[in-house]
């Protein structure tokens, strides 16, 4: 399987007035005392390794303690609001246990560690430099995927809660190996469905290490969900493949196990499984989704270069001659969803 390859890193793009308007209306924003920019005022820092010793290209920073107080109570009080009301209550009895920041990486985040005192419990989330594209991509897996997102928007700094679950990588290489063999043909048909999520809603660099797995007891089984964890890629590149996790080396063993376990007529099945749950969940969505794209159809994510390229190969691939007329990413992401939308529209017609 030859590789995708992402030759240069993404821009950040700045949140416009409309795309603000709307994260204010849904509850997205918020005023926080520390911004991202604070955090990268950090005095020294120690490299994490993990368990056998390798690097994690995770830094364990730190800073001058007459700094960390304030840091620390400012952190606490966005735990409060992204977890709960703000209340102020619960701030005695919270610790930030450590403050890591990833060097790698478009968003280059700071991961957050806070721990209740009282039952030991911790809970992660992550501070990045706010980016439009980045917010498109979470809207839409909000409203796209049977998940749900929380994250909040203050200025130019972006605060995400942690997804739970096995990274795709490790699970690949630690876990896929001891599941059964009904366990690995629901892996497969979960990869085909998350596969043709990413590729409808142009969320692009889907390799193994920007997803998790996540392992769901039901009765007498277990059952396994796939679920995308970064959303820089969202709606930028030109090459189409970017946005099929398939064509990843990363994944080759998902990609195996999906010829091995499923038969092509039962792929096809689980992919219009999925263009059919889209267009419901796009029909559902009131307006949400239609003030959304309106707004990403007046905003600049991308160049005109990579929005011709994506527009000439999805007409190729679908024969739909509307995306030829796409003249920003809004627009051809608009064009897709209504393409799904129409031919669900006619199944039903045709019951």
């Amino acid at each position: 399987m030859k590789d995708v390859k992402i030759e240069f890193r993404k821009p950040i793009y700045p949140i416009g007035k409309s795309l603000e308007d709307y994260l204010e209306k849904h509850n997205r924003t918020t005023h926080i005392q520390i911004c991202y920019e604070d955090l990268l005022r950090f005095s020294g820092y120690t490299s994490l390794l993990d368990k056998d010793g390798k690097d994690t290209y995770w830094l364990d920073v730190f800073y001058p303690e007459f700094e960390y107080l304030e840091i620390e109570a400012s952190l606490n009080k966005i735990y409060t609001l992204l977890h709960s009301d703000g209340d102020e209550e619960t701030l005695p009895f919270l610790k930030v246990d450590s403050i890591h920041f990833c060097s790698f990486g478009n968003s280059k985040p700071f991961r957050i560690r806070v721990r209740n005192i009282l039952n030991d419990n911790y809970t992660n989330f992550y501070i990045k430099k706010a980016d439009a594209s980045r917010i498109y991509g979470l809207e839409f897996e909000d409203i796209f995927s049977p998940n749900r997102i929380n994250f909040l928007v203050f200025k130019d700094t972006l605060i995400e809660e942690h997804i739970l679950g096995i990274p795709g990588d490790v699970f690949i290489t630690s876990y896929l190996s001891r599941c059964t063999e009904l366990e690995k043909a629901q892996i497969a048909k979960e990869f085909v469905k998350f596969n043709e999520r990413c590729m409808i809603g142009l969320l692009g660099d889907m390799r193994s290490y920007n997803y998790v797995v996540i392992p769901i007891h039901d009765f007498d089984q277990v059952v396994f969900r796939i679920r995308a964890i970064d959303f820089d890629q969202q709606s930028y590149e030109g090459q189409l493949k970017i946005y099929v996790p398939q064509y990843f080396k990363e994944n080759i063993e998902m990609v195996e196990l999906v010829n091995k376990k499923l038969k092509p007529n039962s792929v096809e099945q689980y992919r219009k499984e999925v263009r059919s749950a889209i267009a419901k969940r796009v029909l559902t969505s009131n307006q949400r989704y239609k003030d959304l794209i309106e707004i990403m159809k007046m905003d600049n994510i991308s160049s005109p270069e990579k929005i011709s390229e994506l527009a000439i190969s999805l007409q190729k691939l679908t024969y739909n001659t509307h995306f030829k007329k796409c003249k920003n990413m809004g627009e051809i992401l608009e064009t897709g969803i209504n393409f799904i939308i129409k031919n669900y529209q006619h199944s039903q017609i045709k019951k």
